[in-house]
């Protein structure tokens, strides 16, 4: 039996759900079940496509009400993200899924959607062979203390600074 490891993909650069996605994506390929579980997010994107080709591997649920960062929280947004930590720690101790990503968890701790306490108490009552990756910005460090292994994604040239929205296929 395999040892499942906390992973965190934090910082300021792009990429951080991009990796995540292709992990679960090379998960699949090795015939691991994935759930992907993404918080704040509620837009679905070309990922979203390409990920319902391997619907018999990886599931996809999402618990928000789209991008927070220029507003403010909502009691909405936070009843949809701990209801959906709540299904997570349902699906995790089903042990159906063998690698779990909690795409912009990060970003729901530090905009108090629920604590880093909360988070933690679901990721470490997993079974032990469950691999867990944390992703988004503002990574606690409580969650860093905990991850064994942690990658910070750090902007340091991007096109959006030309005013190059994001593009089909690319960004979404």
């Amino acid at each position: 039996m395999r040892k499942g490891y906390i992973q965190v993909y934090t910082g300021d650069g792009k990429g951080k759900t991009t990796a995540a996605l292709g992990l679960a994506l090379r998960a699949a390929g090795a015939g691991l079940r994935v759930l992907v579980a993404q918080f704040i997010k509620k837009r679905k994107c070309s990922e979203h496509k390409a990920l319902e080709r391997f619907s018999d591997l990886i599931t996809v649920r999402q618990y928000g009400r789209g991008f927070i960062m220029k507003r403010q929280p909502t009691k909405a947004d936070r009843e949809l993200s701990l209801k959906g930590l709540q299904e997570i720690a349902e699906a995790l101790s089903s042990k159906m899924y063998d690698v779990v990503i909690l795409d912009e968890a990060n970003v729901a701790v530090h905009y108090d959607l629920f604590s880093a306490d909360d988070l933690l108490a679901v990721i470490t009552a997993r079974p032990k062979n469950m691999e867990v990756i944390i992703t988004g910005r503002y990574a606690s460090e409580k969650i860093i203390a905990v991850a064994d292994l942690v990658t910070e994604m750090k902007s340091v040239k991007h096109y959006k600074e030309q005013g190059i929205k994001a593009r089909l296929g690319i960004e979404y």
